[in-house]
């Protein structure tokens, strides 16, 4: 293996992303030095966050460079070792971006066991977007048995595991989703107790009849029109946990939550980072890594072959063309 295949961030999109703005790259593998492990990467994770670090500006997260491999979660197999932690052989889960191999010094990289999980939920349900749902709902949210939650992009990686885990709790939950395909699969499939079609439905309007008496929380991954609908709705001391903002991705104006309604109903309202706690991702992964191999919390893929598909399949993330989790499944 002396050769490896990489996408680079080409340009910065201006709006919407184009697969003119990646680039699919042929380069040299370096040799290994002491310390080091070469990783053949078997899966991609494809994540919104992704759209925000293609952009240069202040954010929680440095912009992606030009010219580099494309940031990304990875799942894979190590080929080769001079690292004391890590063997030929051992399935590990890191950040080594868009590619087919990546040389690593160990940082960030834990090996799984894919015993009762397989390979690729450690980029899903048992990986970052569970923690992130999970550290959402518990730490922001904290529900209590009868209460009504409401999670927007319910279909979704992150949103799918709220929710589960909400009705867990005991709570009646609600999602939010685009298309009838959508929202059957997160009644039927994820056991929501409703789910609302925003492409079909009034938000506001069916959110009366989904939760009759009120939201006492709200786990939000879109934003604008859809949390516009959710504010008026929630009951005093809701608690909304502000994961993602989905509606202005590619630059489209947000408009600015009416404090009316939080000052009213006496709402929490926070917005979070999942790697602003990594205090908590070992309680979160042993939590969720029980709960998907006992299958109490359920998932579903979206998986796009081969690595020059990555970028038609993180622009049909954007456009939420994916079912569950996106992916690509490499080599």
């Amino acid at each position: 293996m002396t050769s490896n295949r990489r996408i680079v961030l080409a340009s910065r999109p201006s709006g919407a992303v184009r697969p003119d703005n990646f680039r699919l790259e042929t380069v040299d593998l370096p040799p290994l030095a002491d310390g080091q492990l070469l990783v053949r990467n078997l899966w991609l994770s494809l994540d919104p966050y992704m759209r925000g670090r293609m952009n240069e500006g202040r954010s929680y997260a440095p912009a992606q460079p030009l010219g580099e491999t494309m940031v990304g979660g990875t799942a894979g197999t190590v080929v080769e070792s001079r690292h004391p932690g890590f063997k030929a052989g051992d399935q590990v889960v890191g950040y080594l971006g868009w590619q087919e191999y990546g040389v690593s010094d160990g940082s960030g990289l834990y090996a799984v066991d894919t015993a009762h999980i397989a390979l690729p939920a450690y980029l899903g349900a048992v990986g970052m977007p569970g923690v992130t749902a999970w550290i959402g709902l518990n730490r922001i949210i904290e529900p209590r048995a009868g209460e009504t939650i409401v999670v927007s992009a319910a279909a979704g990686a992150v949103g799918g595991v709220a929710g589960q885990l909400a009705r867990l709790a005991g709570c009646r939950t609600v999602g939010i989703a685009g298309g009838r395909e959508k929202c059957d699969y997160v009644v039927r499939e994820l056991r929501f107790d409703a789910c609302i079609d925003y492409k079909s439905e009034d938000v506001g309007q069916a959110l009366k009849a989904a939760a009759p008496q009120g939201v006492d929380g709200c786990f939000e991954n879109v934003g604008g029109a859809i949390l516009d609908a959710v504010l008026p709705r929630m009951k005093p001391f809701g608690r909304i946990a502000l994961c993602g903002l989905i509606a202005g991705y590619n630059g489209e104006p947000i408009p600015i939550v009416n404090p009316t309604w939080l000052l009213v109903s006496r709402l929490k309202l926070q917005g979070f980072i999942v790697s602003d706690h990594m205090d908590l991702w070992p309680q979160a992964l042993r939590a969720l890594g029980t709960q998907v191999a006992g299958g109490q919390i359920r998932y579903r893929e979206t998986i796009a072959h081969g690595l020059e598909n990555a970028a038609e399949a993180f622009i049909g993330l954007l456009a939420g063309r994916n079912l569950g989790k996106q992916l690509v499944r490499l080599g």
